[in-house]
């Protein structure tokens, strides 16, 4: 079997779930050692209180032909991070290979109505220092190991391309935040032979939204009852397949300092997500969504 992971080491921070989990997983199959770090513990969950764990990720990761290493770490925490890097460096001798930030955890923050002067400021500043304080110190700490051989690749998981407004005002500072991130690394790290590139999935059908809308992985299409547009959804694998092609691409300092949709990963490396198909959620904005057609006149597979 062709591992061409076998040697890589990775940290996945952000691992309990959705892109985070599969990406974490899509590494481990071909062949890489991963950190799977992250707050969600079978013995103590995080305060979104789900069932996911890290230990669930690393077992998944071993299963996959990979080597899973959970590690509980809380990332705004920097003893827990500056942890997490000393484990690193003496399982590892003191390498890594790939560094996918994907921290987050702010959804059940975000207040979506009314002006930004009328929100609750603790929840928005919380949702800041999940969404992108934790970026700057994963990023600050972790990336002495990235660079300290030539070829290392950072990936920082984002929402959307490009400024916007999704309706939420600190929703979109964090994840524009997390794109200049990317960007602004982009311009140090090839001094060291090395990459950053920010990732965004599409329409995503992570453990989280199943539940929101009451659906099974298996029977998600129930949930396009209540929005149409979730016929176009992808699992995180897709995403999560097109981070794992990428790192095992000797050319992958070409996508230095871009933002990189799920879509253009698995139309690049040929992938499809895990039902054989292939999303163009990006497409189905421009032409659907933003021009407010109706998505039942639509002829989705011409967009899958």
């Amino acid at each position: 079997m062709d591992l061409p992971l076998r040697d890589h080491v990775a940290v996945v921070a952000g691992a309990t779930r959705g892109c985070g989990r599969a990406i974490a997983v899509e590494l481990g199959a071909l062949g890489a050692t991963v950190f799977a770090a992250g707050r969600s513990t079978r013995e103590r969950r995080s305060a979104l209180d789900r069932p996911e764990t890290i230990e669930g990720t690393a077992e998944r990761v071993s299963s996959a032909g990979g080597r899973g290493i959970p590690v509980r770490c809380d990332f705004l925490r920097q003893e827990d991070i500056t942890a997490l890097r000393d484990e690193v460096a003496a399982r590892t001798g003191g390498h890594l290979d790939v560094l996918v930030d994907d921290v987050w955890g702010g959804d059940p923050l975000i207040e979506w109505d009314g002006p930004f002067w009328e929100q609750d400021l603790e929840r928005a500043v919380h949702v800041w220092r999940n969404g992108l304080e934790t970026h700057l110190r994963t990023v600050h700490t972790l990336l002495p190991l990235l660079v300290s051989r030539a070829g290392g690749l950072l990936v920082e998981v984002t929402d959307g391309v490009a400024d916007g407004n999704s309706g939420s005002l600190v929703y979109d500072q964090v994840k524009c935040g997390v794109r200049r991130l990317a960007s602004g690394l982009a311009e140090q790290l090839p001094a060291h032979a090395a990459t950053s590139v920010a990732v965004t999935p599409g329409f995503l059908r992570s453990e989280a939204m199943l539940d929101h809308f009451g659906v099974a992985e298996n029977g998600w299409r129930d949930a396009i009852r209540t929005d149409p547009h979730f016929v176009l959804s992808e699992t995180p694998r897709y995403l999560g397949r097109g981070v794992t092609a990428l790192a095992a691409d000797p050319d992958r300092s070409r996508w230095n300092g871009q933002v990189v949709t799920s879509h253009a990963l698995a139309d690049c490396y040929d992938l499809t997500d895990v039902d054989g198909s292939r999303p163009d959620w990006p497409r189905w904005m421009r032409e659907v969504v933003a021009t407010g057609t109706d998505p039942s006149e639509i002829d989705v597979s011409s967009y899958r």
